[in-house]
């Protein structure tokens, strides 16, 4: 087991990748903090996963005191905390004629100030074991799609705390931060987006080669496979590093041979 008696917070993972995440975790050998908003999901996922392995704590991580709180629970139950997913996010369209300060502010507080307040209220108890944060980003941070802006500005941001913090806490601390940034995910909350944007029921098994050259997107196991590598002790001293998880270049994807912009949700 790559993880054996670790112990991990997910944060938003009772959905999703963060769901995925907190499974292979789990099947690795970690006691795992489940975290999210959902209280149902949390608490069928906590009982799937054995309550002698898991802990569940349920808030906004937008509250003032979310992210104290989310680390003592995990150290109150399991006596230790060795690795920090941030994983939790807001994921909205909008774009500059939509975008006002208060949603942007809203966004960049919970996917970029959260995993740093979380990552500094978890830094005393990591560097005791010399322990790790993964951040989970998204490809959009390199640029972004024009109506994803808000979304995009908050992940290039979180992007810049990982390098910064994955030199500063290692040299530092021994603590490592990296990051992967997955592309296009087939998620339950995905497969609902884009049926409220008019797709079809089944729109993920018929995508054009430009946005999946595989025959499909990818499947949030296989961001928790990779999730696994960096909370290990195998990924050895290396810190700072971002890693794109997609099929294809995320860069000059969404533009045909003559230039015409593809949208996701308009083909």
């Amino acid at each position: 087991m790559r993880l054996k008696d670790k112990v991990i917070i997910v944060t938003g993972s009772t959905t999703g990748i963060g769901k995925a995440i907190a499974r292979r975790c789990v099947q690795e050998g970690a006691n795992v903090l489940i975290h999210g908003l959902e209280k149902e999901w949390g608490e069928a996922l906590h009982v799937e996963l054995g309550k002698e392995k898991t802990a569940l704590h349920i808030q906004d991580l937008s509250e003032e005191e979310a992210p104290s709180r989310l680390i003592s629970s995990a150290v109150a139950k399991f006596g230790r905390l060795d690795a920090l997913v941030n994983n939790a996010a807001m994921v909205a369209s909008s774009n500059i004629q939509n975008t006002d300060r208060t949603f942007l502010q809203k966004m960049i507080g919970i996917n970029t100030i959260a995993p740093f307040l979380l990552t500094k209220a978890a830094l005393p108890h990591l560097a005791k074991v010399r322990g790790s944060v993964l951040n989970i980003g998204s490809v959009n941070a390199w640029s972004g799609e024009p109506d994803l802006l808000a979304y995009s500005i908050s992940k290039g941001a979180l992007m810049t705390m990982t390098r910064n913090l994955g030199d500063t806490l290692h040299r530092e601390h021994g603590v490592r931060v990296n990051q992967i940034n997955p592309g296009w995910v087939l998620t339950e909350k995905e497969i609902d987006r884009k049926k409220e944007q008019g797709l079809s029921e089944n729109w993920y098994e018929n995508l054009p080669s430009i946005y999946a050259p595989a025959g499909r997107i990818l499947w949030p196991s296989e961001i928790a496979a990779a999730a696994v590598y960096w909370l290990a002790d195998e990924s050895g001293p290396v810190s700072g590093q971002v890693v794109d998880l997609e099929q294809h270049p995320f860069i000059g994807r969404n533009f045909s041979k003559d230039g015409t912009t593809f949208e996701r949700h308009k083909w």
